[in-house]
């Protein structure tokens, strides 16, 4: 089966999710933080009794997934923490953490893309998507509602590269902003790191995610420096981790003037 060449020229911008859509605007006026009973039964339902299953499924089916290192979780059992991974996979990427924190409850921070597909906001946000605000208005909610996640036994997942390439076996460069959150709120980090195998002979892949934590913000720097170090950290983690990948299903190769697939 031959294998699809894609070629980039930006591996901090380029995108190959094949997702457009027309952004909503995030702003003062979206509401994260819901209190109707009835909203938060539906949510229940929706995430615990239709959504858990469907992830852990999907990830068992399709890619016949599994963890590796996932005991280190258990330093955290019954604390928020931050967990950040890499970008490869469209819905996968949403269903790892799900999977791989149950039973505890997962929030993905997402670009606002994700939540403007017509018709399915209320859906996405009952399955934890956290939406980035693109307005600056939108800041105090958002920072709130992480302040409140913080404390309510909740993992907070984040994928620093931003931007999704599909089966990438490599680790993306990505800016040090978002590693600020854990500083912040005091809660410990971990990693996944997703990789993938080949299925014997087939087209078909296997994927094998390695989970590594907990890092700690290092006391004696300053916080700006601290915040870079925790990030520089879990990046050479992660492409330590990366390594495990044995299949390049699909082909990434760099040009220099721009591209597509």
């Amino acid at each position: 089966m031959e294998r699809k060449t894609v070629y980039y020229s930006d591996e901090l911008h380029d995108e190959f999710s094949g997702v457009s859509r027309n952004t909503m605007t995030i702003d003062d006026t979206y509401v994260y933080r819901h209190t109707n009973p009835l909203w938060l039964f539906c949510r229940f339902v929706v995430y615990r009794v239709i959504m858990t299953p469907v992830a852990y499924l999907y990830l068992r089916i399709k890619f016949r997934a599994k963890f590796v290192n996932r005991g280190v979780l258990k330093q955290a059992s019954g604390e928020s923490i931050f967990l950040f991974g890499n970008h490869t996979q469209v819905p996968g990427d949403g269903y790892i953490p799900t999977t791989l924190v149950f039973p505890k409850d997962c929030s993905v921070i997402v670009n606002a893309d994700n939540v403007s597909l017509p018709g399915t906001l209320t859906f996405m946000k009952m399955v934890g998507a956290v939406p980035l605000p693109n307005k600056i208005s939108g800041m105090r909610n958002y920072m709130n509602y992480l302040a409140e996640l913080s404390k309510n036994n909740t993992c907070i997942a984040v994928f620093p590269e931003a931007h999704i390439w599909p089966y990438y076996t490599g680790i993306r460069p990505f800016p040090d902003d978002s590693f600020r959150y854990p500083v912040m709120y005091g809660l410990k980090t971990y990693c996944l790191t997703t990789t993938y195998q080949q299925r014997g002979r087939s087209g078909r892949v296997n994927m094998t995610i390695f989970v590594d934590g907990p890092f700690s913000v290092n006391p004696e720097l300053p916080r700006k420096e601290g915040i870079r170090d925790l990030r520089n950290r879990v990046y050479e983690t992660m492409r330590s981790r990366s390594r495990n990948s044995t299949y390049e299903h699909i082909i990434y190769r760099k040009q220099e003037h721009g591209g597509n697939i």
